[in-house]
């Protein structure tokens, strides 16, 4: 149904699975009670839970906070969503609106959250091509014929990628390291590396590769990495906040390389 029905089927009603709310009373979450069933639930298992409806045990869940920590909690204002929450907190704007507009940005198709997406696309088709019987060079050289690259590997700054071994050995120190999605992810590194391309993993790959083999969706993966680069952000926003207004690299008008009109007068 597309029509006006769907519309007048909702019309001052949202009928909801997931929860609401009864003051003095109770919480109700996914079906469950928030503060009996659920209380005792880390943040990460209860977000989660709320993205999946899944319950995740403690090793599943300290590898997911763990990506968020060592994968994106980069502090460095000259970061391009860092930057805007410096430049919100030198101007005095909240801390709300500072993070929201730097997380806004995150979004982004190179450096921010769609390449791990993209990563996680490559991952599951290539291993459902595997299945076909194609071999790992011709699932390659078929995907840089079509978008002339690959998501999950080569880096734009630098090729070595310093996230992968820490948050590879967490894997393993939790037992959560040997998945198929995992090991292929390494495997067309080889692949790569052993061939004319030449390219390293980075460390959307590996994440992707985690995530797929907790059974993530790419839209469940996608709603867990939102929050990755707050606690980047925030010590940025913090910084800048404390110091004077206007002060976050200010450039004087004689350094602006301008080649429009001259001087008018108004």
């Amino acid at each position: 149904m597309s029509g006006p029905e769907k519309l007048l089927e909702t019309e001052g009603r949202w009928s909801t699975t997931m929860g609401a709310s009864f003051p003095g009373e109770r919480v109700v979450f996914r079906g469950k009670d928030l503060f009996h069933d659920l209380g005792s639930l880390s943040w990460m298992q209860l977000y989660l839970y709320g993205i999946t409806g899944r319950i995740f045990g403690e090793h599943q869940s300290k590898l997911f906070e763990g990506i968020w920590v060592l994968s994106t909690s980069y502090p460095d204002p000259r970061l391009w969503n860092n930057r805007i929450a410096s430049l919100a907190g030198t101007a005095r704007s909240t801390g709300s609106l500072g993070v929201s507009a730097a997380m806004a940005v995150s979004d982004a198709s190179i450096y921010g959250g769609r390449p791990e997406i993209r990563a996680m696309n490559f991952l599951l088709r290539a291993q459902k091509s595997l299945d076909a019987g194609k071999t790992l060079v011709d699932i390659i050289e078929s995907e840089l014929a079509k978008y002339r690259n690959i998501y999950g590997y080569g880096r734009p700054i630098i090729n070595v990628d310093e996230r992968i071994g820490p948050l590879h050995t967490m894997a393993k120190e939790l037992g959560l390291a040997d998945g198929p999605y995992v090991k292929l992810a390494f495997t067309i590194e080889e692949t790569l590396l052993a061939n004319r391309w030449r390219m390293h993993m980075n460390v959307a790959s590996l994440i992707a590769a985690i995530a797929a083999d907790q059974d993530l969706t790419e839209r469940q993966f996608y709603l867990y990495m939102l929050p990755t680069f707050i606690g980047g952000i925030v010590p940025c926003f913090s910084e800048a906040n404390e110091r004077g207004e206007g002060t976050f690299l200010p450039i004087r008008c004689d350094q602006l390389a301008y080649a429009g009109p001259g001087k008018r007068q108004w």
